[in-house]
């Protein structure tokens, strides 16, 4: 199988190309283009192939992260949406729950309110209801379908792109949405159609409308998307199978993002956990803080034994916007390359949130940025090599990163050195906090995890911010600069189904269960089976989402039986126990159990990357010195000047201990070994820093 995975951000456009008989790799990183970022994709495609020698229509599958839908959310630059929802609850998206996101402010930005992906003009309510007697969904009112037709024509002659349906009880019984879905494909087809139990047939109306409003918002600009791109593929000459990354940890097919868009808003991010999760499993590494730090913002992810950490109830949120989509438990914040030092009203010297680009991006770039950036900062303390940035394909200009920090370190009344290296060490402080609010606050202590460096600027800064935490090690993957798309190679399609039910632990029905399993099981299959898998290559896991009586959020748990009966669902219980306990830091064995949601993930087995083998390139370390220069570097409590040697990654010996200070140079990124630290190349390609001692 010829796999290509392609990742876009927000400077560059990453391309990972891999046979997995031959298991060779070739990797390619072209500027991003902001306007229509499937331009880049495809250049970037057809520029690895051509350098390559690889036959386009050789290509089986495309793997892609991408995050069109997260940045319309991010920008609210979406289509003019319409709601129709059940008589009564118009206003359910604004007023939403009583949690607010600042409890003491009296002034507050409450996105949902302030932002909203649906304008209370344009939602409408409809006469109709659903309910439970006995256990069973029925029609308590009719659907008034005159008064949907009616709505229909007024969002037709208002300009309406996008309609989405939620009604109240949906989750029990989507006949009256399904219905009008139908009748908007009769007779409205230009519309585009959204339904809340076809994204996320769960309780919590506000979350489920908030949820499929924003698959509404984001939906024709990525459906759009997905047909410009593949037309651009097919015309290009690469015609196969578009495989989408999704914030599961799995991708899905064109169709099914063109249906759900909403299931890609951490897309590339996920993408990176799994690159960090395979670069840890190399090495034997199962506990990792993953850290994949770009040009415009810093993804951190928790992987653990049991596998990357998932986000819980509560926890799924979008640019302040709920999101009940499964989703890999993942923490941005504004701090990259391209992140700005300034010094802010208050005279404070500060760095990022705001961030250069790719254009004009860092001054360094000579683009007509004139800001002082991490880049900058970075050049300017001889950690980076103009003459190797991007493997040489690429020409920065160190004056111009001199002339921007001068310039900020005039008026903090600092030297060029110290204020560069000022940028640096706040621009670290920030991303640790962000890691200690991952790590400390949710019970595990980052000492007992290794960092994995991520990102093209992942391995520049990584070591410096392990030390902050007293983490004792870094990992620096094959190609860390492009592991989102190397991610993209080593997962699987992956669909979810789900329904929500209640029952206690107190009066469990396993039949109905079962059952319930049983029918989730069925849909999950055929919808891999009509994505081209036999039943071989599927496997299907199943969760409960529980939570003890009176909670207010849920936990998810496996469910490991095939069946379940009355023996080995105290198991289950058990299992929640332990989860809680490990979660919460307590637990309440003797109080009853609410199951409120089942789950079934379904997995369609697809070919990955196999284990990258640099040993065959391995040289002496005399061979791969490529030059020493000073860089500046903080140690014994001072900021000094070392002569720095740099190294060509592909030609370091393997397993040979390499003492900081030191840079590591390769196309897609460079690792910079602070002093008191040693670096070793493994076998793998990936690069082991211990922090303070021998390797």
């Amino acid at each position: 199988m010829k796999l290509i995975g392609v990742d876009i951000g927000g400077t560059f456009t990453d391309v990972i190309y891999t046979d997995t008989d031959t298991g060779v790799s070739r990797i390619h990183k072209t500027p991003t283009t902001t306007e229509d970022p499937s331009i880049g994709m495809v250049k970037g495609i057809t520029e690895i192939c051509s350098r390559y020698g690889i036959e386009r229509e050789s290509v089986n599958h495309v793997f892609h992260g991408t995050t069109i839908a997260t940045n319309a959310v991010l920008e609210h630059d979406g289509a003019k949406t319409g709601l129709i929802t059940t008589e009564g609850y118009r206003d359910i998206l604004q007023i939403g729950r009583h949690q607010r996101p600042e409890n003491y402010s009296i002034a507050q930005d409450i996105p949902w309110q302030d932002r909203a992906m649906v304008e209370r003009r344009y939602r409408r309510t409809v006469s109709e209801r659903v309910t439970v007697r006995d256990g069973k969904a029925y029609e308590k009112t009719p659907l008034d379908e005159e008064k949907v037709i009616q709505i229909l024509d007024e969002f037709k002659q208002e300009g309406i792109e996008s309609v989405v349906v939620g009604f109240l009880f949906s989750y029990l019984d989507s006949e009256h949405e399904d219905r009008v879905k139908e009748m908007i494909h009769e007779k409205f087809p230009d519309f585009y159609v959204t339904t809340s139990a076809d994204i996320s047939p769960q309780f919590r109306e506000f979350e489920r409308f908030a949820t499929a409003s924003l698959n509404g918002f984001v939906g024709p600009k990525m459906k759009g998307y997905i047909e410009s791109l593949e037309t651009r593929l097919r015309d290009a000459g690469v015609n196969c199978d578009l495989l989408i990354m999704t914030s599961n940890g799995g991708v899905a097919n064109s169709q099914m993002i063109s249906e759900k868009p909403v299931t890609t808003l951490l897309s590339g991010p996920a993408a990176g956990v799994l690159g960090g999760q395979w670069a840890g499993a190399l090495s034997d590494h199962n506990r990792l803080i993953t850290f994949d730090v770009g040009g415009t913002s810093a993804d951190i992810g928790i992987v653990t034994e049991r596998g990357f950490s998932e986000a819980t109830a509560g926890d799924t949120w979008i640019a302040g916007y709920p999101v009940q989509v499964p989703m890999i438990d993942i923490h941005t914040i504004g701090a990259g390359g391209g992140s700005i030092a300034y010094i802010d009203a208050g005279g404070a010297f500060q760095v990022g949130p705001r961030s250069a680009g790719s254009y004009p991006g860092p001054a360094c770039y000579g683009r007509g940025g004139e800001l002082p950036t991490v880049t900058d900062a970075t050049l300017v303390l001889g950690r980076l090599d103009p003459e190797h940035f991007l493997g040489g394909e690429m020409e920065i200009y160190p004056e111009k990163a001199i002339q921007a920090v001068q310039k900020l370190a005039s008026k903090l009344g600092l030297g060029l050195y110290e204020t560069a290296e000022g940028i640096l060490t706040i621009v670290n402080n920030n991303m640790a906090n962000a890691i200690r609010s991952r790590t400390i606050q949710k019970g595990f202590d980052p000492r007992d995890f290794s960092l994995a460096a991520l990102g093209g600027g992942g391995p520049m800064c990584s070591v410096e911010v392990a030390k902050i935490l007293d983490i004792p090690e870094v990992i620096i993957p094959p190609y860390p600069g492009i592991t989102s798309a190397t991610g993209l190679l080593t997962t699987d399609l992956k669909y979810d189904a789900v329904q929500t039910i209640f029952m206690s632990s107190e009066k469990v029905d396993t039949e109905y269960l079962n059952r319930r399993f049983k029918n989730l099981e069925e849909d999950i299959t055929e919808q891999l089976e009509e994505a081209g898998f036999a039943s071989d290559q599927i496997t299907l896991l199943h969760y409960f989402d529980c939570r003890y009586v009176g909670q207010g959020y849920e936990l998810r748990i496996p469910v490991m039986s095939e069946a379940i009966d009355s023996n080995n669902v105290k198991d289950i219980w058990e299992t929640f126990h332990a989860a809680h306990k490990r979660e919460y830091g307590h637990a309440f064995p003797e109080a009853p159990i609410e199951i409120v949601n089942m789950r079934v993930t379904g997995i369609g087995n697809m070919p990955k990357i196999g284990d990258p083998n640099f040993a065959e390139g391995s040289h002496s370390l005399k061979e791969a010195e490529v030059k020493t220069s000073p860089a500046w570097f903080r140690s014994e409590s001072s900021l000094k000047q070392f002569d720095t040697p740099h190294y060509q990654k592909e030609q370091l010996p393997i397993n040979e201990p390499i003492a900081g200070p030191c840079i590591i140079l390769q196309k897609d990124t460079t690792s910079v070994i602070p002093p008191e630290c040693t670096a070793t190349m493994l076998s793998n390609g990936s690069i082991l820093v211990k922090i303070g001692g021998e390797s």
